[in-house]
């Protein structure tokens, strides 16, 4: 750089954070400018933007931009984690670092050229931890920033601050930012809103598991043909195919499928559960065969693993069984981000080595007005509930008709219920198959067929399930994991200080905490980041000595 001005300082203060960055910046040049610098009547420096024909715009008001920016800043109201959409002359920026519940600033701009511009200009607060600054992002980056830093539990909401001529000058850059923003968004709050009500149980479960979960010694074998059940409608009518496929195909029940394949004299080689919820073991109200073996995710309730003598667990998506499966006992890992067990049980069949995979009874919508495949858990239930003045088609109507957001579609004669969540589940199947090794075949049903994609991985070996015996017992590793919560520093200064401050030991067991924490919140809005903290650490802390005060395991 030439005349370097601010900016050896500016970077100098960035060295630390993103060491890339400073590296892009030093090699940007800053002539022909970009930017010309006025003074406005407060004496501030305001960068004003050159079109392509030479006309200059101010970012900024050219009386006093320092009061505009803390304007802009007063409209953030509960949003810790913050966006600019432009660095301009960093107005906004000094405005949100003098608020202590901004807890995360994101800058995004374009044009490594002009940022070297102005960061030559004067001293921006880049030594601040909470700063950040993304240069010419792609969507796809700015999406996967947003969900590896974004945790609403800490920084409670976000909010995108746009610098208004910035965006004119370049629209399509930020409109594309804020679709990757947008992405990331609804991914994020989909898994929050699941956090909020199922933390508390999820880590009491896991808990609770290891002190029963043994090391099986028969791993499966590779397999090669697999067939994997839901419970759609469109199971009964596709029995007949599957029954005379059943000595070719190795079978895979999704827990809520498994009554109405032993209705049907057809008992599968594994079960699949994911739920957290004890209404998982209504599915198996009708016993399962004790030498079926059960795949469990280690979140699952104690009670459904105790319906088999050969529990597998496998890890999911909590933080908490990755970390059980790194330092514990190791576990397989099967993809459960789908959020229905249909979409775990692909992700296990492929685990298995399955070259191709069948589908049955993955409707995603519900034919003709129907729920489920007969012979399901409701089925009795709505059964023994049925009377004279409440016929079993109005139990299974008031099922269904409780959810407004139903949404009908004709398909030639036929026609099927969507709703949001049953959507989301096929377009998540629909994106899983194509970063599968397994080739997905959906078997015609009265629904839409699955829209499957060609598998882009081949298997350079045949994989197995490997289980191993852990090094220590689990009381003792629970007891481990109680002292490294308890040892966890409080929270002093902001968040960002304090995840930084943490070291790679205490950053691993603090992610541990956060879907638990999700729910604390939930229950709890009024408390505060650090009485957040304090009251998961408590919480956990109890629940631990109660169970390992406990001579058994209570379901």
């Amino acid at each position: 750089m030439d005349n370097p001005g601010f900016l050896k300082s500016n970077l100098q203060a960035l060295a630390e954070v993103d060491p890339e960055l400073v590296a892009r910046l030093t090699a940007a040049r800053t002539k022909p400018p970009r930017y010309r610098f006025l003074c406005s009547r407060s004496g501030a420096l305001i960068p004003a933007i050159r079109d392509p024909a030479g006309s200059a715009h101010p970012l900024h008001s050219l009386v006093d931009p320092v009061r505009e920016g803390n304007r802009l800043i007063s409209t953030v109201k509960d949003a810790g984690f913050l966006v600019l959409f432009g660095l301009g002359g960093g107005f906004a920026l000094a405005a949100a670092l003098e608020r202590e519940d901004i807890q995360h600033v994101l800058v995004i701009d374009y044009d490594m050229q002009s940022i070297a511009e102005l960061l030559d200009s004067k001293p921006y607060h880049l030594a601040d931890p909470r700063v950040h600054i993304l240069v010419d992002p792609s969507p796809e980056l700015i999406e996967g920033y947003i969900l590896k830093h974004y945790q609403p539990v800490l920084y409670r909401g976000i909010q995108v601050i746009p610098l208004r001529t910035r965006i004119d000058a370049e629209p399509e850059q930020f409109s594309a930012a804020a679709q990757g923003i947008n992405a990331a968004i609804a991914h994020i709050t989909g898994d929050h809103s699941v956090q909020a009500h199922f933390g508390a149980r999820w880590f009491s479960n896991i808990l609770r598991n290891l002190l029963s979960a043994k090391p099986a010694t028969d791993p499966f074998p590779r397999i090669n043909q697999a067939a994997i059940c839901a419970a759609g409608p469109s199971l009964d009518m596709q029995l007949p195919l599957l029954a005379g496929k059943r000595q070719d195909c190795f079978l895979i029940a999704t827990d809520t499928s498994l009554p109405s394949l032993l209705h049907a004299g057809l008992e599968p080689d594994a079960v699949v559960s994911i739920d957290c919820q004890h209404i998982s073991y209504y599915h198996f109200m009708q016993r399962l065969p004790s030498h079926i073996p059960l795949y469990l995710d280690l979140a699952s309730p104690p009670v459904v693993a105790s319906q088999t003598q050969d529990p597998r667990f496998f890890s999911g998506g909590h933080p908490l069984t990755r970390y059980v499966s790194q330092y514990w006992q190791p576990l397989v890992w099967v993809d459960t981000s789908g959020g229905n067990v249909t979409y775990a049980a692909v992700s296990l069949a492929d685990c298995l080595g399955a070259e191709q995979v069948e589908l049955y009874g993955a409707d995603f919508a519900y034919p003709l007005g129907r729920s489920y495949a007969r012979g399901t858990y409701l089925t009795p239930f709505f059964d023994a509930r049925q009377t004279r003045f409440t016929p079993l088609e109005a139990l299974w109507s008031t099922f269904l008709y409780r959810n407004p957001e139903l949404k009908r579609i004709q398909q030639g004669d036929a026609w099927y219920y969507e709703t949001p969540t049953l959507s989301r589940y096929r377009r998540l199947l629909e994106e899983k198959t194509a970063s599968l090794y397994s080739r997905v075949i959906s078997i015609e049903g009265m629904t839409a067929p699955l829209h499957i994609k060609t598998p882009q991985k081949t298997r350079s070996s045949s994989p197995r399930m490997s289980f191993s015996e852990p090094g220590i017992a689990a009381r003792d590793f629970i007891a481990g994991y109680r002292e490294a919560i308890r040892a966890l520093p409080r929270l002093r200064g902001t968040v960002q200080e304090y995840l930084q401050g943490l070291s790679a030991a205490q950053g691993r067991i603090f992610t541990t905490l956060l879907p638990l924490a999700a729910t604390v919140q939930y229950r709890s809005p009024s408390l505060s980041t650090g009485e957040l903290i304090e009251t998961v650490r408590t919480f956990c802390l109890d629940k631990i000595d109660t169970l390992l005060g406990s001579e058994t395991v209570v379901s």
